[in-house]
C-alpha cells in the first residue's frame, strides 16, 4: 500500500530529533498494509547491519530488533540446543507467506503488540528480555512478558527503539512443548501454550499467548498437578484479558488455553525426552 502522507524516508545511522509523525521502519510488512495516515516520516533501520543473531559468551542468545523470520528459521535448523525446535514451530505460526518471511522482523512482531503475535509467544516463553534504547541514548531493559500490556500496547516511550530481545542460556537448555489452535486450517491463531521444563531445578513454566490480550507466563518451582495448573491460571486471567475478536470469542479461547496447558504438562511431565532431544 502507498503510505502518501509520508514526505521522507531517514536512514536509521543518521540522527536526527524525534518528531511528531515518525516511526521506526523494520520489514514494513505491517506498515504497508494499511493506511497509516498519521505518518509523516519513516526512519529506516535496515542499513543499521546489526547481527541477526549472536551467541554470546555466557551461552545465552542476543536476536537483533531486524532479525527476520526467514533468519531466524534458518538458524535454528542447526542451533544445537534442546529448545531450538520451539524456534521453528513459531515460525510456522505465523498467518504469512514466504514472502513476508523475508521481510518481516522479531522487531515488528513485537512492537505491533498484537495477541496473535508468534514472535512474543517465542521470546516471551524463553524467558527473553528486550533491549529498549531512548532518544537521548539511554537504555533499559525489560522482559518480554511484560513489554505487551495489551492488544496493540506495549512499554515504549516516545521515539524510543527495540535494540534486541536477549534468550537466556538456561532458558536454552530447557525441554519445550508447544501447541496452537485456529478456528480454521491456516487462520491466525485463537491460543497459543508453551511449556519449558528446566532440567536444572524441575521448575516447569507455562506461557499462554493469543488467547489472551498480552502474554501470561506462569511459573511452578515444580510441575503442578491437573487442577493446580487449570486452577493457577483461571485466576491469572481475569475475564476482560481473554482476547474478543472475529478469530475467537473469549469463552472458546479460555476454554482451548486451558486444554492445551493441560496438554503441554502432561507431555513435559510424563513422556520422556525423546531421541532428538537426547543428542542435544
Amino acid at each position: 500500500m502507498d503510505l502518501n502522507t509520508v514526505l521522507e524516508v531517514r536512514d536509521g545511522r543518521q540522527h536526527a530529533l524525534w518528531r511528531t509523525g515518525d516511526a521506526w521502519l523494520g520489514g514494513g510488512t505491517y506498515l504497508f498494509s494499511e493506511p497509516q495516515p498519521h505518518l509523516r516520516r519513516l526512519v529506516d533501520l535496515s542499513r543499521m547491519g546489526w547481527e541477526p543473531l549472536t551467541r554470546l559468551p555466557d551461552g545465552s542468545l542476543e536476536i537483533a530488533a531486524t532479525c527476520t523470520i526467514a533468519q531466524l528459521s534458518r538458524f535454528a535448523a542447526t542451533f544445537p540446543v534442546p529448545a531450538a525446535p520451539l524456534f521453528e514451530q513459531c515460525c510456522r505460526a505465523f498467518l504469512a507467506s514466504f514472502k513476508i518471511w523475508n521481510m518481516a522482523t522479531l522487531g515488528g512482531n513485537l512492537c505491533n503488540g498484537l495477541p496473535a503475535g508468534p514472535m512474543i509467544s517465542l521470546t516471551a516463553a524463553l524467558d527473553g528480555s528486550c533491549l529498549l534504547q531512548g532518544q537521548d541514548g539511554r537504555r533499559r531493559r525489560v522482559k518480554v512478558a511484560d513489554f505487551v500490556t495489551g492488544a496493540g500496547r506495549k512499554d515504549l516511550g516516545e521515539g524510543e527503539l527495540l535494540r534486541s530481545v536477549t534468550l537466556p542460556a538456561r532458558a536454552l537448555t530447557c525441554r519445550t512443548a508447544f501447541r496452537q489452535v485456529s478456528l480454521y486450517g491456516l487462520g491466525r491463531s485463537g491460543a497459543l501454550v508453551i511449556g519449558t521444563l528446566d532440567p536444572l531445578d524441575g521448575s516447569l513454566a507455562i506461557t499462554v499467548t493469543a488467547a489472551t490480550v498480552r502474554p501470561f507466563r506462569l511459573w511452578f518451582p515444580t510441575p503442578p498437578t491437573a487442577a493446580v495448573l487449570h486452577g493457577t491460571l483461571d485466576g491469572a486471567v481475569t475475564e476482560p484479558e481473554w482476547f474478543d475478536d472475529i478469530h475467537g470469542l473469549p469463552a472458546w479461547r479460555r476454554h482451548m488455553a486451558l486444554r492445551l496447558a493441560e496438554e503441554v504438562r502432561a507431555e513435559l511431565t510424563t513422556h520422556p525426552p525423546s531421541a532428538r532431544e537426547a543428542v542435544r
